[in-house]
């Protein structure tokens, strides 16, 4: 049929707009990306789920979710693969576009090596202070870093973007949508089937902290979509100094505009992020600095290497509820991660002269997991 007699015409129909947003050659990119990303999942190992040994509390057992052994070094290397996913299936990454983030560090790392992987352009818009050590890995994966205050990031990200006719990734609003939290090998499904041939296989707690969020609501929905757990695990946000997570929780209607920001890099927020979501999350736990640092040095003597000082905050949550379990007359088990290694904060947590300047006490908190070691509860 030729279109003069076409059955669509115009006359009846009214003008028809069309626009191909996508040519072939984009589309064939896409998938080509898409592929590329997840070759690299399928050429990674699981993360290993390590057993930390306390005699302090008997019948009790606390698991660590060892998240620096991603090929990136953090947890964050999960969220990177999420939003690229998101992003290139959503039609927003294309094969010239210049990926931004705001991030403190770990986020920007990973996101740099994903970049890297399909020849894209990176730039991490990061706060002023990241340490030196992240900002070298950023720029190994071929990234490029402007600096910014804490507050601003977000916008000046979006400038950048913008600017350049790029992509804001944006974490701190997709992190809880870019992941499947029903399974597809998330962190939630990964630690549960690790967990599954221990003595308390359904822990009693999961405990994380909280950057963007997405972690929390990840195995938050996990928790809530599998019935043969859901009645048994609860889920515990370990909040830094300097954060509204813990206020926001608390009441929704009375969260501080701006806080300062945290010292404990990729944990805690000065705003409330539209990824954190209070409503999976049955308990927050507001942590000192000099006690999450403190856990961290002790922890990272236990293990023979250091980790970083999200690690420290997750895990003095952790013992607190360990107590709290003990001292009801509870067995079970509890699971935190490791979220990155320690050498990326050689400048700052491991460094007594930074500790001093930012005048941290770490003795009563040392007090108190030296009582740990001792076998005291």
């Amino acid at each position: 049929m030729s279109p003069s007699t076409s059955p669509f015409s115009s006359a009846i129909l009214g003008d028809i707009a069309s626009r191909d947003r996508n040519g072939a050659t984009d589309r064939d990119w896409i998938h080509r990306a898409v592929n590329q990303v997840e070759a690299d999942f399928q050429r990674s190992a699981d993360t290993h789920l390590l057993k930390l040994p306390l005699r302090a509390f008997p019948g009790i057992d606390i698991y660590l979710k060892d998240e620096s052994t991603h090929p990136t070094g953090s947890l964050k290397h999960r969220l990177a693969r999420s939003l690229f996913l998101y992003g290139l299936c959503n039609g927003k990454i294309g094969p010239t576009t210049r990926i931004v983030e705001a991030s403190s560090g770990s986020t920007a790392i990973s996101e740099a090596y994903f970049a890297r992987l399909l020849g894209l352009p990176f730039t991490a818009v990061v706060p002023e202070g990241t340490s030196a050590r992240k900002i070298k890995e950023i720029e190994f994966f071929g990234g490029t870093c402007e600096f910014a205050p804490s507050r601003t990031i977000y916008q000046h990200a979006e400038a950048v973007a913008q600017a350049s006719a790029g992509h804001y990734m944006d974490q701190f609003t997709f992190a809880e949508r870019a992941t499947d939290w029903r399974g597809n090998n998330n962190i939630a499904e990964s630690l549960f089937e690790q967990m599954q041939k221990e003595p308390h296989p359904a822990p009693s707690w999961v405990v994380v902290g909280a950057g963007t969020g997405g972690t929390s609501a990840t195995i938050g929905r996990f928790i809530r979509y599998r019935p043969e757990i859901y009645c048994k695990t609860n889920l515990c946000v370990a909040d830094p100094e300097g954060s509204v997570f813990l206020e926001g929780f608390n009441d929704p209607v009375a969260i501080p505009a701006q806080c300062n920001p945290s010292r404990l890099e990729g944990v805690g927020r000065p705003r409330f992020e539209p990824s954190f979501v209070p409503s999976v999350v049955d308990r927050m736990i507001r942590v000192s600095d000099a006690a999450s640092i403190a856990a961290t040095h002790w922890v990272s003597q236990k293990l023979g290497r250091k980790v970083g000082g999200s690690t420290g905050l997750n895990l003095f949550a952790t013992l607190i509820l360990a107590h709290e379990m003990q001292a009801r007359g509870e067995a079970g088990s509890l699971v935190t991660l490791i979220c990155d290694a320690g050498s990326r904060y050689a400048e700052t947590i491991f460094n007594e002269d930074w500790i001093k300047s930012e005048r941290l006490d770490l003795e009563p908190a040392k007090a108190m997991l030296a009582a740990l070691d001792a076998g005291a509860g």
